[in-house]
């Protein structure tokens, strides 16, 4: 989707301390050779502080950066991979009793690890209808019982952490200068694989095993054969979404200043930054994700915000944000820099 007319006026993120990789090992519920095979350094743990909260946290920060008045808002959406409190139960409205009031349309996306993706595309569509400014926010707490944070992924690990953007039409510090997204449905079994449809795995009190779902997935299409041909198509359509963001924000790979994929292995950002873009892997915020752990669909916003706050990116500078979720989903989007906000200036990149 070309969005040249769409704008990030405000971004927050609310990220807690961090747990190192090392203590982990110590406790048994890491092993010293993941430590050395992915050179993951500590995770991103928020204790008992509920992921609402997280994003209400993170909210906040992105709507006093925004110059808004949270008022002014015209659409809220709320994204996360983990459950979010009691069931049955809409998170999003938290954030609108606590912040942004009764006066926006509200609602829930459930799309994985790039939920931020779709909630820019659909925000988008929905401004261009004549409104004005939409307020996306995600948030994920892993620290329950029904899932290891330090094994639930293949290559990573969960971290906990919130992150938020304004998308506005009337201007802003950055543009969003394409959004894309495309589906592997075939590989669908990918993240459930091994595992009945019903009852949900979470009413019996089954753990969520991402990791091993993967495994017994991968394992079974090298055996059966035909389903290596799913592992190809995963690959290419990697590559057909980056090509197509690209193209459609009007840059080539070589304009790109940065790459923030989601924080796993340093394997997986090799591979988007030296063998599909041709760039050197030192362009993506892995070294700077390695502290934080995998944190749900935040893993990008947090490095924006992160990388803008640094002085990292500055006008004229090409983000490449990419991300891939269960479905499976992928996607990507490019954010274009254009000057350098206010609370990037100030001590402690206050708004």
């Amino acid at each position: 989707m070309e969005t040249a007319d769409m704008y990030i006026s405000g971004v927050g993120s609310y990220v807690p301390a961090t747990v190192g990789v090392d203590d982990a090992v110590a406790a048994g519920r890491y092993t010293a050779e993941e430590v050395e095979l992915h050179g993951l350094v500590s995770v991103a743990v928020a204790g008992d502080v509920p992921a609402p909260e997280m994003a209400l946290r993170a909210a906040r920060t992105a709507v006093a950066r925004s110059g808004r008045s949270p008022t002014e808002l015209d659409l809220l959406l709320y994204t996360s991979t983990w459950h979010q409190g009691p069931e049955g139960w809409p998170p999003q409205s938290y954030v609108q009793r606590h912040l942004v009031g009764d006066g926006v349309l509200s609602t829930q996306l459930k799309q994985g690890c790039n939920g931020m993706f779709t909630a820019l595309e659909l925000a988008a569509s929905y401004l261009r209808g004549g409104h004005r400014a939409a307020l996306l926010v995600t948030a994920d707490n892993y620290g329950t019982p029904l899932v290891d944070r330090w094994r639930m992924l293949p290559g990573a690990v969960a971290g906990d952490a919130a992150s938020a953007v304004v998308l506005d039409t009337e201007g802003g510090f950055a543009r969003l200068a394409s959004v894309c997204t495309a589906s592997v449905s075939q590989a669908e079994e990918m993240h459930r694989c091994a595992e009945p449809l019903f009852p949900p795995g979470v009413t019996e009190g089954r753990t969520v095993d991402f990791a091993a779902h993967n495994d017994v997935f991968r394992r079974r299409a090298v055996v059966e054969g035909d389903g290596t041909g799913v592992l190809v198509t995963l690959d290419e359509r990697m590559a057909e979404v980056i090509d197509q963001s690209l193209s459609e924000a009007g840059i080539k790979a070589g304009d790109v200043t940065r790459v923030a994929c989601m924080n796993t292995s340093q394997e997986i950002a090799d591979q988007i930054c030296e063998h599909r873009l041709g760039i050197p892997a030192s362009r993506s915020t892995w070294e700077f994700g390695r502290t934080l752990g995998h944190c749900g669909a935040s893993d990008q916003i947090v490095a924006l915000e992160h990388l803008v706050r640094g002085g990292e990116l500055g006008p004229g500078d090409h983000l490449l944000m990419f991300a891939y979720g269960p479905g499976v989903t992928i996607s990507a989007a490019v954010v274009e820099i254009l000057e350098s906000p206010v609370w990037s200036r100030t001590r402690g990149g206050d708004a």
